[in-house]
């Protein structure tokens, strides 16, 4: 079944699938991706015994290392209730990765019916719950990354439409902007020096765009580009999707409050 075709969730009982960089990195992302969602209706179910989706042994070659992490994994997140993940590309390792280390295994079956019912964070607000406007607010001039890893998929088109509808929010186009971050996981690590230009080269176009934050849905390229802009003390501001609308919610609420209170 495509991306494209899949029937909405029935269920607004969501797993979170939080990952191995919102455990290490990016904890506010995995908050930030609760209270949005929360804030839409769902319910949250976090299953403590998850670890990780495989795709670090997967990229690195190690196929059978990584079938024994998207095994448990399976077993872990068990079901019939939608798995969202604030990663585009832990969401593409488990519907698209997996499927293909798993062609020729005996329990193919399993990692399918777990496929078909992972979404990505901004996949799931637009085209599983049927939110194409985001409240609140965000008065700023935002640069749009779209990861390698969400390409072919919904998740860019759907992060750009919450985008463009929130108030005060411009979307800021710049140089390159299909061009990847350089981070690729495991390629940053064998080919250190090309990932840095790639990177560099991102921020430049960036900060020739005017834009004050950048926003991805895929913590690795944050994790990349925002270390490479931290250390060259340059603007601009990171965050993932969710963090932005989660502020935007807050801002919205803030700025309604006074005339609440004057009522």
């Amino acid at each position: 079944m495509h991306l494209n075709e899949r029937p909405p969730p029935a269920s607004r009982n969501v797993k979170l699938m939080a990952t191995c960089l919102c455990d290490a990195y990016f904890d506010d992302v995995a908050a930030a991706t609760v209270e949005v969602l929360e804030h839409l209706g769902c319910t949250i179910d976090f299953p403590e015994r998850q670890t990780c989706c495989g795709q670090p042994a997967f990229n690195a070659g190690d196929w059978e290392s990584s079938r024994k992490v998207v095994r448990h994994m399976v077993e872990v997140f068990e079901g019939e209730d939608p798995v969202v993940v604030p990663s585009g590309s832990c969401a593409a390792m488990v519907f698209h990765g997996a499927l293909l280390e798993f062609e020729k295994e005996p329990d193919l079956g399993a990692i399918q019916a777990l496929a078909h019912r992972t979404w990505e964070f901004s996949d799931f607000i637009v085209n599983g719950l049927g939110v194409t406007a985001w409240p609140g607010r965000f008065p700023a001039k935002v640069a749009f990354h779209r990861s390698c890893h969400t390409r072919g998929t919904p998740s860019g088109e759907a992060s750009l439409k919450l985008l463009r509808s929130i108030d005060g929010l411009e979307l800021t186009p710049f140089g390159e902007g299909e061009q990847c971050c350089g981070f690729g996981g495991t390629f940053s690590v064998t080919f250190p020096n090309i990932s840095k230009g790639m990177g560099e080269l991102k921020l430049e176009h960036i900060a020739a765009s005017g834009a004050e934050v950048l926003v991805s849905g895929d913590m690795g390229c944050l994790m990349h580009l925002g270390g490479m802009a931290a250390r060259r003390e340059q603007t601009p501001r990171i965050l993932h999707l969710a963090q932005l609308l989660r502020d935007a919610l807050r801002a919205g609420v803030a700025r309604e409050a006074p005339s609440t209170a004057a009522r």
